[in-house]
């Protein structure tokens, strides 16, 4: 039985790619129901360019994010199956063909999702060269059942969203990961290179450690909520690399203080370290991209790892102060919450702090309620008294 596949395709100011991303659904194998672009508040041709084509057009308002431009795409399709693609991507042309395949052949299956090629959709530099390639390495390494959804291009039956809901609207970053918490309890995930976009990744170097910062603040808050439901987080880096970049990095600043020997060997050590736990990724972009690519891919490595590091203690400060918020909630107001929508989750735990509290209180005044309750009921027994012993001596 043919399943119909509605396509969900968020987009702000996608005038560069949006056309690229449209084509590739149009040329899928798998001929597609509908598909419904969300202008998410656009402020360049993105509207234009999505009347080019024969697909339904939403939104055009304030820009509210990709968990609401998604929630309004979920909400005007009709398709048994929904397909998420960013509005910078182009799919293969068998990518929706093969995630019906997957669903089909498993109904315990809640999302089929996929990876970024290892060439982007436009070719920007070096900087893109190194996001691309690395990428498309941690996802492939990964494939197969996973606890992790990330919905970039990824295939997701109507039911799942009947039953869980929609995306956190207060999330602009990391909200596959929230997701993914509520998915992976009920279904199956499964990451395939069957299904593959070449992306338009960032191609400016400060920009790609902006953001990866950015992304790295709800880390620590990502892996231990998947550690208390006992999953493990789908991560592009691994803790070999990222404790190697740790003690290097760390190791500079106190290294003036240090005996010399120390001073030399601690930072070459984390370097050495580094290079070790990334050399597989390290050969697989020389044989993408020549021997003479590897030390530059190496060094923008070091340093979205600088940046991650950072992001993640910035991050576990912020949840560290959030876990101690209610005792300070009781001497007064709490604190307010983080930037953007990377703190969605302290506010939600904060949301659930006052829930306590107010039940707390509701407990309370129920209970005082009852106390008044057994006084009146005392003083009336107390006037009936009286009313009999006045009664009886007259």
């Amino acid at each position: 039985m043919t399943q119909t596949v509605s396509v969900v395709i968020p987009a702000y100011n996608s005038a560069r790619t949006l056309d690229a991303c449209l084509r590739s659904v149009y040329a899928q194998t798998h001929p597609v129901h509908e598909v419904i672009v969300v202008d998410d508040g656009s402020t360049d041709a993105t509207a234009e360019i999505a009347r080019r084509h024969p697909c339904t057009l939403l939104g055009g308002g304030a820009n509210r994010g990709v968990s609401a431009a998604r929630n309004a795409g979920i909400a005007a399709a009709t398709g048994e199956v929904l397909f998420f693609l960013d509005s910078d991507e182009a799919l293969t042309p068998d990518s929706v063909a093969a995630a019906l395949e997957l669903l089909r052949a498993d109904p315990g299956l809640g999302c089929v999702h996929g990876v970024i090629a290892p060439e982007p959709l436009f070719d920007d530099g070096p900087v893109e060269h190194y996001k691309v390639l690395h990428a498309y390495w941690w996802r492939a390494r990964g494939a197969g059942e996973v606890e992790t959804a990330f919905f970039a291009q990824a295939a997701v039956p109507r039911a799942v969203f009947d039953r869980l809901g929609g995306f956190d609207e207060s999330m602009r970053d990391s909200e596959d990961l929230e997701f993914s918490d509520r998915l992976a309890p009920h279904y199956r995930i499964v990451l395939t290179e069957r299904v593959t976009a070449r992306h338009d990744e960032e191609h400016r170097l400060g920009p790609l450690l902006a953001e990866t910062y950015r992304r790295a603040l709800l880390l620590v808050p990502a892996l231990l909520s998947a550690r208390r439901g006992g999953r493990s987080n789908l991560t592009a880096n691994s803790p070999a690399s990222v404790l190697a970049a740790a003690l290097f990095l760390g190791s500079l600043p106190v290294a003036p203080w240090l005996p010399p020997a120390l001073a030399a060997g601690l930072p070459a050590a984390g370097l050495l370290a580094f290079g070790l736990a990334n050399l597989g990724l390290l050969r697989f972009a020389g044989r993408r991209r020549g021997a003479a690519f590897v030390p530059f891919f190496a060094g923008v490595h070091l340093l979205t790892h600088a940046a991650l590091l950072a992001g993640a203690a910035v991050g576990g400060l912020r949840a560290a102060a959030r876990a101690v918020a209610p005792r300070a909630a009781r001497r007064g107001p709490a604190p307010r919450g983080g930037e953007r929508g990377g703190d969605a989750r302290g506010d939600a735990r904060r949301g659930e702090v006052r829930a306590q509290e107010q039940a707390q209180d509701q407990e309370q005044a129920q209970d005082q309620d009852q106390d008044q309750d057994q006084d009146r009921d005392q003083d009336q027994d107390r006037d009936r008294d009286q009313n009999r012993r006045a009664v009886a001596g007259r």
